[in-house]
């Protein structure tokens, strides 16, 4: 089963994404059986192993908002260990009971935290979890730098497959892929520039916290395997945003995925349009459409979101810091930095 993990495709994305004589490369982590997270989920389960830390048939905890829960299932299947995911009511039903069909156990907490929202609330029933399984392990993959080493086989696919990359456009969750596959793309392609999207909302690049519809990418926490250091620039998008152009790809291109294929794939177009004519940019689509149809592709969800009023303005609007003001639609920032480290005074740092 591990096999079917990795060597997955790329596909030329164009018009309406991109200017008619443009395209960009998507990365279609779809093709793998649960998605972008199969790899870290295989991974870091078998580096714990291999140190001792997971002994075998010990339980595996951790809270996921979908797509590594699809891979813990797969990995807890392929290397026998059972399996406990911690996620919240935003996580989509059939996502839950194909979970569960997969052979894990799934534990919903029941309200957010009152800072860290539903991430911190998972994050923290995981813990509470951890003392009552006997040997339990967790991969923790907001700061597990295996979750990091995992997408070095990844990059070294798409360096294989394109040859030179000028620019990289990733979502941005915990942070594993983009700063993975930067990580061992960069060495390869000298000069590659690294564009982070995230979610309006989201606290990883320093704006402010908010309730999130988007799943997969953004974050209440500030998680240590982002690259700060790595990106270019930052685009933050709107759930709405993401809608239209997962749509734009359905009808254009029938490859699509979810809330962060659509963000990824609104940004890398108009990255391709601002670059030379021979520049490769690639974007990673994290997964396919399939666990979206309730939501992305439901016109029902997505009028009731607000969703379908408009497509997104040709042009970001561009703010010159993080935290200059809150991102409500999609925002352009070119200077990137880490929020925790300026938030920790300097004694702190030194000590």
């Amino acid at each position: 089963m591990p096999t079917l993990v990795g060597n997955t495709p790329v596909l030329p994305i164009g018009a309406p994404l991109t200017p008619p004589d443009r395209r960009f490369w998507a990365k279609l982590e779809g093709f793998n059986p649960g998605g972008i997270k199969d790899r870290p989920a295989l991974h870091m389960l078998r580096r714990a192993r291999a140190r001792g830390e997971l002994a075998p048939g010990a339980p595996v905890v951790e809270s996921t908002s979908g797509t590594l829960g699809l891979g813990l299932a797969l990995a807890g299947h392929a290397l026998g260990h059972p399996v406990t995911l911690v996620t919240d009511p935003g996580l989509e039903p059939e996502l839950r009971r194909l979970l569960v069909a997969y052979g894990a156990r799934v534990d919903v907490v029941g309200a957010p935290h009152p800072r860290g929202g539903w991430q911190q609330a998972r994050r923290e029933r995981v813990a509470e979890l951890m003392t009552k399984e006997s040997g339990a392990w967790c991969p923790d993959q907001y700061h597990n730098p295996d979750n990091v080493a995992a997408y070095t086989p990844l990059a070294l696919e798409l360096a294989a497959q394109l040859g030179h990359i000028d620019a990289l456009v990733c979502s941005v969750g915990t942070g594993g892929h983009s700063a993975g596959i930067h990580r061992a793309l960069a060495p390869l392609c000298p000069g590659l520039r690294l564009i982070g999207v995230d979610s309006v909302g989201s606290t990883v690049f320093g704006q402010p916290a908010r309730n999130r519809l988007m799943r997969g990418l953004g974050s209440s926490i500030h998680p240590r395997n982002v690259a700060y250091d790595a990106f270019s620039e930052v685009h933050w998008v709107a759930p709405g945003e993401a809608v239209w152009a997962c749509r734009q790809l359905a009808a254009s291109h029938y490859a699509t995925g979810g809330w962060s294929a659509g963000a990824v794939a609104l940004v890398a177009g108009w990255i391709t349009a601002q670059l030379p004519a021979d520049a490769t940019v690639v974007a990673v689509f994290p997964d396919g459409p399939h666990r979206y149809l309730g939501t992305v592709y439901d016109d029902d969800f997505c009028a009731r979101h607000d969703l379908l009023d408009a497509p997104p303005p040709p042009e970001p609007d561009v703010i010159g810091s993080q935290d200059d003001k809150e991102a409500l639609r999609w925002t352009r920032c070119t200077t990137v930095s880490d929020p925790a480290a300026e938030a920790t005074p300097a004694a702190e740092v030194h000590a």
